[in-house]
């Protein structure tokens, strides 16, 4: 039986900066045009952090019963290392995604109906990713869906419920997340290419072979401060998001050096702490220039 201490491990918090950042993103874009509703911030961040740790539970179940996580050299994983059964690990996916469905609920309720829709994509993109009989991210789509769904849904989409327009300000800075967001998958699915190879799982670092991985995770980390470059057209404040720059390059050093296996573990937390960083500042810079 797990304990609560390997339950919050399984939930991988160090993917929460992908959550969080989207919200911080959306709100600054919606500051930035006078569009900003607090409350309806907070309730996109509850549904961002109840969705990213539904996903997590949902692959951990997925990837655990298909066995692809019987040999790792990752964090833990409750079903693969059988420190909790597949049905609770189920169990618990289904109950973040629903949590993250009532607040978006109240949010499609507060703005408007085909936002539904978007939730329902959401939902699904969240449980096939490793789930289904023919889960994308076993087809090298798994970075294309984390643009999509933490870059442009997660920015526009928290800029949306709250300014109920989105503009060009919003799309550059849900463009630069989506990018970091990613570049947070490729260095896990770096790490994995062994083990992942064995075990059948087509990712995208699969499909393009370790030099040509660790080169898409340098160009994915220099996206967000081109589009720094891009949002000083709205203000020259948005340049403090060029503080993330030593965050990206540490990010970027044990993949740039050739690391492997746990070695590359680094990457993650920093990638995942560059995006957040770079966020949060522009976030206030759009906010404070709007």
């Amino acid at each position: 039986m797990a304990t609560a201490a390997q339950w919050i491990e399984g939930a991988r918090p160090r993917t929460l900066p992908n959550a969080i950042a989207p919200v911080l993103a959306g709100t600054g874009a919606a500051a930035s045009i006078d569009g900003a509703v607090w409350w309806k911030a907070v309730l996109a961040l509850l549904v961002s952090l109840a969705l990213i740790i539904g996903v997590n539970y949902a692959n951990d179940y997925s990837d655990g019963i298909r066995g692809t996580d019987d040999v790792r050299v990752g964090p833990l994983r409750l079903v693969g290392q059988k420190l909790a059964s597949p049905a609770a690990v189920k169990n618990a996916a289904i109950i973040s995604l629903a949590i993250g469905a009532v607040f978006g609920l109240v949010l499609v309720i507060a703005t408007a109906w085909w936002l539904l829709l978007v939730g329902l994509a959401c939902l699904a993109g969240a449980w096939f990713y490793t789930g289904g009989s023919k889960p994308y991210g076993y087809s090298g789509f798994g970075e294309l869906a984390v643009f999509v769904f933490f870059g442009l849904i997660g920015v526009l989409g928290t800029e949306f419920v709250q300014a109920e327009q989105i503009e060009w300000a919003g799309l550059v800075l849900a463009i630069g997340v989506g990018a970091f967001s990613s570049a947070v998958l490729v260095a896990n699915n770096l790490r994995d290419i062994p083990t992942d190879t064995e075990s059948g799982k087509v990712t995208l670092a699969v499909k393009l072979g370790d030099p040509r991985t660790r080169t898409l995770h340098l160009a994915l980390l220099a996206v967000p401060f081109i589009a720094t470059l891009l949002l000083v057209v709205r203000t020259p404040w948005a340049l403090v998001g060029l503080v993330a720059v030593p965050l990206a390059v540490r990010a970027n050093a044990p993949v740039r050096s050739g690391k492997g296996g746990l070695e590359l573990i680094p990457a993650l937390r920093d990638s995942g702490l560059a995006l957040l960083a770079w966020s949060a500042v522009t976030a206030l810079a759009l906010g404070i220039a709007g």
